[in-house]
């Protein structure tokens, strides 16, 4: 009994917390915040984020990647949304999730650059279309084709989304510093893990264009499939932020084999190419140069 009365007042109060939660969301529509420019879905406000930024898509991948930091502060969990802020390597940094699929990864970055980030990569998963690519293998992404969905709400398809040649270059190197086995090129961002690339749908369901993509990507010089890195590059390079991606491929869909390994893999990397990143970012500003080039290292 008494256990029972205890979790129907935790229910209770979880109800009227909620409940003042939505009471007190009370803004302008057009960008909804509170104060201290408290972001309506990442529940973060300012002196929450970093400039630099790591965005894997699924939330349990937050706490793995902080547990290799040298500090890490839990910051907010909303919705798909998970935040943690610390320092790698003496080197502040955040991690926030972002879903799945362009739509919210968007939001993620429209709220996120509003407090102050101005550098994201993306960790995340996805299908090699390419040969010779493995499961475990990572791919370090130089731009992606828009079939995300979100960018097109943004900005005409014929805008490129490319990734900005200092964060590649900078997970490059993690991946040379660390020995693991990478590829680097171009990715398929698409709205849809099932027929958008071009698995079956239910029951078997299926268009012509569906069972065509694959060939047509590969013909393309396309390495992967996955759901969000078009929306990040194209956002990143509208407002004049910088943006990468690493992936760990899972799915090698030339042979029909999904096996999830090497997620760590990319996490390390992640988390090293922001420390090196860094470091060149203060060279930059000691030379007094706005972009990075291997002559500045000499």
């Amino acid at each position: 009994m008494t256990q029972l009365l205890l979790l129907s007042v935790l229910f209770l109060f979880a109800l009227s917390s909620e409940a003042l939660a939505e009471s007190s969301w009370t803004s302008e529509a057009e960008r909804p915040t509170l104060e201290g420019n408290f972001q309506y879905h990442i529940n973060c406000k300012d002196g929450d984020i970093n400039k630099y930024v790591l965005l894997p898509g699924d939330p349990g991948r937050t706490d793995l990647i902080s547990s290799q930091w040298d500090e890490a502060k839990f910051t907010a969990f909303n919705r798909e949304f998970k935040t943690f802020s610390g320092k790698y390597s003496g080197v502040p940094l955040s991690v926030c999730s972002t879903g799945i699929g362009g739509a919210s990864a968007s939001i993620a970055i429209e709220e996120l650059a509003s407090l102050g980030a101005d550098t994201f990569s993306r960790i995340g998963t996805c299908g090699a279309i390419a040969e010779g690519i493995k499961c475990g293998d990572l791919v370090i992404c130089t731009g992606a084709v828009r079939s995300d969905g979100a960018s097109l709400e943004y900005v005409e398809l014929s805008y490129p989304a490319i990734a900005n040649h200092e964060i590649t270059l900078a997970l490059i190197q993690a991946c040379e510093k660390l020995g693991k086995t990478y590829h680097v090129g171009l990715t398929c961002s698409t709205s849809s893990f099932y027929c958008g690339q071009s698995r079956p749908g239910f029951k078997g369901y299926t268009q012509s264009f569906v069972d065509k993509k694959i060939k047509d990507l590969h013909n393309a010089r396309v390495l992967t499939f996955e759901m969000e890195t078009a929306t990040v590059l194209t956002l990143a390079e509208l407002y004049g932020l910088r943006a990468g991606a690493v992936l760990t491929v899972v799915a090698d869909r030339n042979n029909n084999v999904f096996d999830v390994q090497g997620v760590d893999d990319s996490i390390t990397v992640a988390n090293e190419a922001v420390k090196i990143l860094a470091s060149w970012d203060k060279i930059k500003a000691e030379k007094s140069k706005p972009y990075f080039y291997p002559g500045l290292l000499k």
